[in-house]
């Protein structure tokens, strides 16, 4: 891929300037209003007219651009390896990485970049904007600013936040525990099942009992084997059994993530129990992630989830669905064997789910 670099002629250099590699894919954060009127991503080179305090920082920033920005909507599993493998690449010459997404998606790229980069040991924040950076009332300007500040941000050397996280709206969030909540608010994501990693006001509170320690004997290994071959069922009265045996029965299907009700509770009549049980028995495997936005899966505690256990459904606990699918996704992609995967899936990788 022939990606577009820009060095911004940033102020301030001194032998201690900080460094980060901005990584732009797309969105709302890099687009700007051409003559007609229209939406069109603008040229990075130009960023620091639109945010002329950036030329103050003392950062020195690179931007790699992707040479056609993607609409998040769009976001496949090869765009994720390219994000992936730019910090790869380029993680011995910066300080930090941020990433520029479109909302939409940007809680599914968060957990799949925590799972791809093994080993993670500097800060790398996702963070976009619900308003494009030329409008007046924009949340851009303090969206990239921030992310900014926390991807240099240390303490005796070392980074306050080493790892995939998403700055929105003056809140830092875990990247895997994230879900985008609004699409018309500025507080777009939110992260019922696990506490904010930092809050920005006049300073930044940093939540350190929330966030990963620093792990300074860890080497960053990329790892960019993903399968797909995987779907969301959510689960909603009436659902009847030629629904999901039709869904189950889809050539080359190998994981299923199934959205519950509450904590993890399902239909209990026969049918619905012998259609996952067929399923589970040919050798899918099937993911309980709960609908709602906060709360867990605890399978067994009613009745009505007790015979997901039996039947060999596996609980995913506190994960949201964005975390879920794209773990599903990586570990299908490095092992053959369902009992593998079954065994990983229900053992924290990156801090996605409550141990």
């Amino acid at each position: 891929m022939n990606y577009k670099i820009v060095r911004l002629n940033t102020g301030l250099r001194t032998s201690k300037t900080s460094s980060v590699l901005i990584i732009y894919t797309g969105g709302t954060l890099g687009m700007a209003y051409d003559d007609s009127g229209s939406l069109v991503p603008f040229n990075f080179g130009q960023i620091l007219e639109k945010i002329p305090i950036l030329s103050n920082m003392n950062i020195a920033i690179t931007v790699i651009s992707f040479p056609e920005p993607i609409d998040s909507s769009n976001v496949s599993m090869s765009h994720w390896k390219d994000m992936a493998y730019i910090v790869y690449e380029n993680y011995d010459s910066y300080d930090g990485f941020v990433v520029l997404h479109g909302t939409d998606t940007m809680a599914y790229s968060a957990s799949m970049m925590s799972y791809m980069l093994q080993g993670l040991n500097k800060p790398v924040i996702f963070t976009g904007a619900q308003l494009p950076i030329s409008a007046m009332r924009s949340d851009a300007r303090e969206n990239l600013m921030t992310s900014l500040e926390i991807a240099t941000a240390k303490i005796n050397g070392k980074p306050i936040v080493p790892e995939v996280c998403i700055f929105f709206n003056h809140m830092l969030l875990r990247g895997n525990r994230s879900k985008k909540v609004q699409s018309v608010h500025f507080d777009a994501f939110e992260s019922e099942n696990f506490p904010p990693l930092a809050e920005a006001g006049i300073v930044i509170d940093y939540n350190t009992a929330a966030i990963r320690p620093y792990q300074p004997q860890e080497e960053l290994v990329y790892i960019n084997k993903l399968d797909n071959r995987v779907m969301v069922l959510k689960l909603f009265p009436g659902i009847t059994a030629d629904i999901m045996d039709a869904c189950f029965a889809i050539k080359g299907l190998r994981g299923v993530v199934l959205e519950t009700y509450g904590s993890g509770n399902s239909p209990s009549e026969g049918w619905f129990m012998e259609s996952l049980a067929k399923a589970v028995k040919k050798g899918l495997i099937i993911l309980n992630v709960s609908q709602c936005n906060g709360g867990r899966v605890i399978q067994g505690r009613y009745e009505t989830s007790k015979e997901l256990l039996n039947v060999g459904v596996i609980s995913g606990t506190d994960m949201t669905t964005e975390a879920a699918v794209t773990k599903l996704i990586f570990l299908l992609g490095q092992h053959q064997s369902t009992e593998e995967v079954k065994k990983k899936l229900v053992v924290p990788m990156a801090g996605e789910m409550t141990a």
